[in-house]
């Protein structure tokens, strides 16, 4: 019993620490639009582009990050896998596709867009060697 307690405490302190990145783009702007949020877009190849690597773990799985985008933004990371291993649904591929053409048609990696809730392109940038708090502050400055 006291095994199952401790289980379901770990679960629900790992969902509560931790920002929500949607997993189906119209989700995440319809939770853009019902919340006017903005909507962090984020273009990765999570398992092969260095930059996007480091920009997961230095800024993504920050605590400042975290903390600030819980209330700030809506995010959502389309990603683009090589390995078999890390292969996306097809549905998921397809959405992930359609998205890479209208908003990242140059194809680069990383690329972060930051949307309104009507999917106008406010900002883009990349990976940059900034703290969180800098990089809050970079993508905040699109929204002005």
């Amino acid at each position: 019993m006291n095994y199952r307690i401790l289980l379901l405490f770990l679960f629900y302190s790992i969902m509560a620490s931790g920002q929500e990145w949607q997993k189906d783009y119209k989700v995440a702007l319809e939770q853009a639009k019902n919340q006017h949020k903005p909507l962090l877009l984020v273009f990765s190849g999570s398992d092969w582009c260095a930059p996007c690597i480091k920009l997961d773990r230095e800024i993504w799985r920050s605590e400042n990050f975290r903390a600030y985008s819980k209330n700030n933004y809506i995010l959502y990371k389309a990603d683009f896998p090589r390995k078999k291993a890390n292969r996306l649904g097809s549905e998921l591929t397809r959405q992930n596709n359609k998205l890479a053409a209208t908003f990242n048609s140059k194809g680069y990696f990383p690329l972060v867009v930051i949307l309104n809730e009507k999917e106008k392109v406010l900002g883009e940038t990349g990976y940059r060697k900034l703290s969180p708090d800098q990089y809050i502050s970079l993508l905040n400055s699109f929204l002005k």
